[in-house]
């Protein structure tokens, strides 16, 4: 063994971390199932007890310090316990980094102001597959209780398979022969949302359980982790949703529409995990990691949609101020109330099996299969009740005025609870063209499946000093990612009357008091599809044919990585560099189709590509005195297109008055849609840190980076080939060239910033402040980029400008209190549109307070039991968008409430 080897091992023995901490450390490489069992040494190293808080905070600079990139973590406080009820939200908290949220809670993550496409999700150092329509990760998905630690890589090296453009977040499960003693821990939480169940028939409590063990057996050749989690969580929301502001005679901006309603959910998620290692011998490990999970969210939304100036619906008394009508009245609303639900189940399959063998002094050999598997299903469901049909039935009279928040504040005069005035209708005749006398409501399902099998061979020569090792290594996977849209227009058995709504589907009256209406009558439209209520009749029209598509891609990497362990003029410098060829092979197929109703045409479309990328890597860490180190990285990175973008569907239409038109700007073809052939964004990425340790639980660092896009991809116009296209009868056209809206790679940018961390327990300050203790971290981002060239400048998705995050915790003798604040300045977030698409609006900063107190009996009868209170959303902090860059005109307004846990939890 070389003694750069020897020296490596030896520092995460004894100074790297302890207890849990030294197990993740010795988990910590880039690809962590292929860590070895800690090995044997005889010298007599004392063991330094840290727990809670501490633990976690000491863990993860243990990573940070040991790894030759530059990364962030968080690590377990203890067995099954990360610091956040989800991943996203611990995540969010590291420098640089923040959550996007998602009714309420963190669920997707953007790095360094790229947004979540950029970043790539690994468990145990395999890439996984989305629950998502694209790649991005959905970080609810997998329990916090069943990790260890999660580590972002904000710069890859040439070994880390799968890396993103903005960074690699690896979540990592426990390393059951590392952790090296047996252990069972159990916990239960209950909690509650402040603002109660807002529809009538669902709940506001939900609980949370899980118990992990861990053992060694065969005196300690084979270990075992077992892990599971259940959790039934709920969340609320009262949303304010504006159609937009179209401005009235004089110019001020008015409420085009509005639909306003209140949400319900019900989280639900068992997940499991199982980790089995194998080392009958010095020279051999084999590990197995099992991943599994059931996810299921259940959604109710009921309101009342209000079309007003877009409705046609005159406006009086109006109220101006700064050139916005911010009070009025309204006569004659034809409102449509609105019972709607949204169902998503999904399955998550996650398998791992890696081998390692030491041949001879210098030699490792490790070979690694996986296989993971996503399958969701949705259930959209929109439910349309009224006094009539368009045209027909009771009208309301309203007034309104525009509050602090930016949403309309109403006086009614019809009573929407009534069950003889409010029927199965269709009060503004959406639909008309398909179904007589208008819709009486919507039903989407689209279904995802997602595979990915991967297979990767490495082999590693250690050497002497100076250059400390040689690793040559190669990676095939094959994804397939499939979507498939079925939607349909619902009929009521009766229409085209309107129709009583069956009394067995009725659950009760829902307030809609925090935007000044009463009650509306409740009712559960997933009831009354079950029961036959409706007729489901299949959307025909084209817009919906092209978004069922299929992608697949065939990954080939090959690459080669040195390792550094030297001394450049007494300074001690370690890293790495190398490089990764990867081949692409891409392919999708879907329809083209056009028209609508029973005049829809269609084609089998298909397209793909092949390419090249050379992606060069380097790390570099110098370790000067007094804990003292200065990193440097260079890399070329890249991050694969969005699946949608890659679809090969289009929208088409033919003009045959243009049929005989030759010129390409006059052409009787256009369309829009996917594009095949597109390929990724590239950057060449630039990184410097400077850290300074104080021992192992506080450190400062200050870095900054620069990445040079040298892709991004927006829609363009372009030249594409209609031949065999249908043209509906006719003479053939004088050409088969037409233009087609499509995304494509066009000219980048940059996105640069400065990021600064740090961790200073009280104790260190003075002894006054004794296990007291911060954590805090600041950055700031910027970017060069015009997404669109030829539009107006706007952010790119996903970057706030300025993210700041806060915890201040103490903890002593059993008792901890901790208090974290995580803020990010406005930005440009990707949201659920209309059809369930993809909108971008500009969302309000927000500041995200989160507390905990507990305490630990450390001794006693009762040893090894938590107690534990949480609130999160602490100032009930909302959710706001809004467009033109005015932040008057609110699209959207959210508020979400305070969650309140209890739990107990107990360590054997």
């Amino acid at each position: 063994m070389s003694t750069a080897i020897s020296r490596r091992r030896a520092w995460l023995m004894t100074g790297g971390a302890t207890g849990l901490a030294l197990t993740f450390a010795l988990a910590g490489s880039a690809q962590a199932q292929t860590a070895a069992p800690a090995p044997q040494d005889n010298a007599q190293v004392e063991e330094v007890v840290v727990t809670g808080i501490r633990r976690g905070i000491e863990g993860a600079i243990s990573l940070k310090k040991g790894s030759t990139s530059i990364v962030e973590a968080v690590s377990a406080e203890d067995i099954g316990k990360l610091p956040d009820m989800s991943i996203a939200e611990s995540i969010a908290r590291l420098p640089g980094l923040t959550a996007q949220r998602l009714d309420g809670r963190g669920q997707v993550i953007s790095i360094r102001g790229l947004a979540p496409d950029f970043t790539t999700a690994l468990l145990n150092g395999r890439e996984q597959v989305s629950t998502g329509d694209n790649r991005g990760v959905e970080f609810d998905q997998y329990p916090s209780e069943l990790l260890s630690a999660v580590v972002v890589y904000k710069t890859p090296d040439a070994g880390l398979i799968g890396q993103g453009l903005a960074g690699t977040a690896d979540m990592r499960t426990v390393r059951p022969l590392a952790f090296g003693k047996r252990a069972l821990a159990v916990g239960a939480r209950y909690e509650w949302n402040d603002i109660g169940a807002l529809n009538a028939g669902t709940k506001s409590h939900g609980n949370r359980f899980s118990v992990s063990y861990i053992d060694q057996f065969m005196d300690g050749k084979l270990g075992l982790a077992l892990g599971y989690a259940h959790m039934e969580s709920p969340y609320q929301a009262e949303r304010w949703n504006s159609w937009g502001y179209p401005t009235d005679a004089s110019g001020s901006l008015v409420i085009g529409g509005a639909k306003p309603y209140v949400q319900s959910s019900m989280l639900k998620r068992d997940g499991f995990i199982g980790v089995v290692e194998f080392a009958p011998t010095d020279r051999f490990t084999s590990s197995l990691d099992v991943f599994y999970s059931e996810f299921n969210n259940h959604q109710i939304q009921r309101g009342v949609e209000l079309p007003l100036v877009w409705g046609g619906v005159p406006l009086t008394n109006s109220k101006v101020s700064n050139g916005m009508v911010v009070g009025g009245a309204f006569n004659g609303v034809k409102g449509v109330v609105r019972n709607d639900g949204n169902d998503r189940d999904a399955t998550i399959k996650s398998l791992g099996w890696n081998n390692k063998w030491e041949l001879g002094e210098a030699w490792t050999l490790s070979t690694d299969l996986s296989w993971s598997k996503v399958e969701r299903t949705d259930q959209i469901v929109e439910s349309y009740s009224g006094t009539g049909r368009s045209g027909v039935g009771a009208t309301d009279n309203m007034t309104f005025t525009i509050d602090g928040d930016g949403k309309a504040i109403f006086t009614s005069t019809l009573n929407y609870a009534d069950a003889n005035l409010i029927k199965l209708t269709s009060p503004q005749g959406w639909g008309g063209d398909i179904i007589t006398g208008g819709q009486d409501g919507y039903l989407n399902q689209p279904m995802i499946e997602d595979e990915l099998k991967t297979g990767r061979f490495s082999i590693i020569r250690d050497l002497d000093d100076g250059l400390s090792s040689f690793e040559l290594g190669a990676s095939y996977n094959e994804r397939t990612k499939g979507l498939v849209n079925d939607e349909w227009f619902l009929r009521a058995k009766g229409s085209p009357a309107s129709v009583a709504i069956p009394s067995s589907a009725i659950v009760g009256t829902t307030s809609l008091g925090f935007i000044g209406l009463g009650n509306v009558i409740s009712y559960d439209p997933f009831a009354l599809i079950r029961s036959g209520a409706y007729d489901l009749v299949r959307n025909p029209n084209a817009d919906v044919l092209v978004k069922s598509w299929d992608v697949e891609e065939k990954v080939a990497i090959g690459y080669v990585k040195a390792n550094l362990d030297a001394d450049l003029g007494g300074v001690p410098v370690t890293g790495n560099f190398g490089f990764q060829i990867v081949h692409t092979d891409q392919s999708s197929t879907a329809l083209g189709a056009s028209g609508t109703g029973s005049g829809v045409t269609r084609a089998n479309l298909s397209g793909g590509k092949k390419y090249v990328d050379f992606l060069p890597s380097v790390n570099l860490r110098f370790q000067f005195s007094g804990e003292q180190s200065l990193r440097f990285a260079v890399a070329r990175t890249l991050a694969r297109p969005r699946m949608d973008q890659m679809r090969a569907s289009k929208t088409f239409s033919y003009d045959q008055a243009k049929a005989g038109n030759s010129n390409i700007n006059f052409s009787p073809w256009s369309g829009s849609g996917g594009n095949p052939e597109l390929e990724p964004w590239r950057a060449d990425s630039y990184d410097v840190s400077y850290e300074k340790y104080f021992g192992r639980q506080a450190y400062v660092s200050l870095a900054a980076f620069y990445k040079d896009l040298k892709t991004y991809v927006y829609d363009q116009s372009v030249v594409f080939d209609f031949t065999g296209f249908p043209i509906g009868g006719g003479p053939e056209p004088a050409t088969r060239l037409g233009l087609v809206t499509t995304p494509q790679n066009g000219k980048g940018g940059a996105v640069k910033g400065v990021e600064f961390a740090a961790s200073v327990p009280g104790g260190l300050l003075t002894p006054i402040l004794d296990g007291f203790g911060a954590t805090f971290s600041a950055s700031y981002t910027d970017s060069s980029i015009q997404p669109n060239p030829g539009d107006d400048t706007q952010p790119i998705p996903g970057l706030s400008k300025t993210v700041a995050n806060l915890t201040v915790y103490y903890e002593k003798n059993g008792f901890s209190f901790r208090v974290s604040d995580r803020y990010r300045s406005k930005f440009l977030g990707e949201v659920s549109g209309f059809g369930n698409g993809r909108n971008y609006r500009m969302v309000k900063a927000e500041s995200v307070i989160d507390s905990q107190i507990g305490y630990t009996f450390n001794e006693g009868p009762m040893q090894g039991l938590s107690v534990l209170a949480q609130v999160n959303n602490l100032t009930d902090e909302p959710f706001t968008t809004y467009q033109n860059n005015d932040p008057r005109q609110v699209i959207d307004y959210q508020r979400y409430g305070r969650t309140y846990l209890i739990g107990l939890s107990y360590k054997f």
